[in-house]
């Protein structure tokens, strides 16, 4: 009988060795063969509860092993297994752990055999509890990853587009210029300078993310004039820029402002093509640095065209920074200011 109880032991502690082997297609079966180990030791323990075979006395410790051994199950489904098999085999493997108590101990009533069986289901329940909190902590930074990843996605994106966008819509400018005035020439110069800017964008972007390196602004202040003037000979809307260039502006402030700048001219290009004026004052009141920028072409409402995502995204970054964005119809064009704080 004594070999028989360390048959059965030994057997309910193979679980245990299974994790061990986590790439292994059994240790996936985990709870399954947690909750078939606990069935045959609540039927050994009945059994010998009742008389139905005997007690055997020296293999007791290991019958304290076996326990342990559910212990460790219990914390390691509750840990890893999916919700609703670790509902099950957790307790299973709780109550057989508790339980085995009864295959030695006597106990005068039954409430002495609950007590007995509750004090060391214990055991049992704070395993559970760590696997529960290993399991909340494992959530908790999937999640964090999850949101870290998405939160670069979504600023490549925003990158991306604010600068290339910008760069491939003044080459299309240009190649249609080229065919209107007859200099194809000239027209391809410019088109290979918006392609050049295009390419070193998106090299500084693949040399950020292959080398794990911070993302640095694209643009200041003293870019905004160039890209008004690279705007203005690119099509027919002519952009009236104001602007001190000694404006005291944070670094941070004058690349969201250029940011701010280029795709205000973007969406002019893209959808306000008769526009022939565009109206950009860049100024400092209040402790605030102001960006309106107004055309007079036609507004994208009218224009047929659907929205992207650039100006919402601008608006979550100036918001971000503590600022506004507002983009509206006026009566003669469209309107776009941002408010940034200094």
């Amino acid at each position: 009988m004594t070999l028989l109880w360390i048959a059965v032991s030994a057997s309910l502690l193979l679980p245990v060795a299974l994790v061990a082997l986590s790439r292994t297609p059994l240790a996936a079966r985990l709870p399954e063969l947690t909750c078939v180990a606990a069935v045959v030791s609540l039927a050994v323990t009945l059994a010998q509860l009742y008389g139905v075979v005997p007690s055997a006395q020296p293999a007791a410790a290991l019958g304290m092993a076996e326990s342990l051994a559910f212990m460790v199950l219990a914390g390691l489904i509750v840990r890893d297994a999916p919700a609703r098999r670790a509902a099950v085999a957790a307790p299973a493997a709780g109550l057989a752990a508790a339980t085995w108590l009864l295959r030695f101990l006597q106990p005068a009533s039954p409430l002495e055999a609950v007590g007995a069986c509750a004090f060391w289901g214990l055991g049992a329940l704070l395993a559970a509890g760590l696997g529960g909190y290993l399991r909340l902590l494992g959530v908790r930074q999937r999640r964090a990853i999850d949101d870290t990843r998405t939160a670069l996605r979504l600023r490549l994106a925003g990158d991306l587009h604010d600068f290339l966008a910008h760069d491939i819509s003044e080459m299309v400018a240009h190649a249609q210029a080229g065919r209107v005035t007859g200099d194809p020439a000239r027209a391809l110069e410019r088109v290979e300078a918006a392609g050049q800017r295009a390419l070193s964008m998106l090299d500084r972007t693949l040399d950020m993310l292959h080398h794990d390196r911070p993302a640095t602004s694209a643009g200041g202040l003293e870019d905004i004039r160039e890209a008004a003037e690279r705007f203005s000979a690119a099509g027919p809307a002519r952009v009236r820029l104001r602007m001190d260039p000694a404006l005291p502006v944070p670094a941070a402030s004058a690349a969201l402002a250029y940011r701010i700048v280029v795709e205000g001219l973007t969406n002019v290009r893209r959808h306000a093509a008769r526009a022939g004026r565009v109206d950009l004052d860049v100024s400092v009141a209040d402790g605030r640095l102001e960006i309106t920028m107004t055309n007079d072409g036609v507004t994208p409402s009218r224009s047929g065209r659907t929205g992207g995502a650039g100006l919402p995204g601008l608006a979550a970054l100036v918001e971000a920074q503590g600022g506004e964005l507002v983009s509206r119809a006026v009566p003669d064009g469209w309107s776009l200011t941002a408010w940034l704080p200094l």
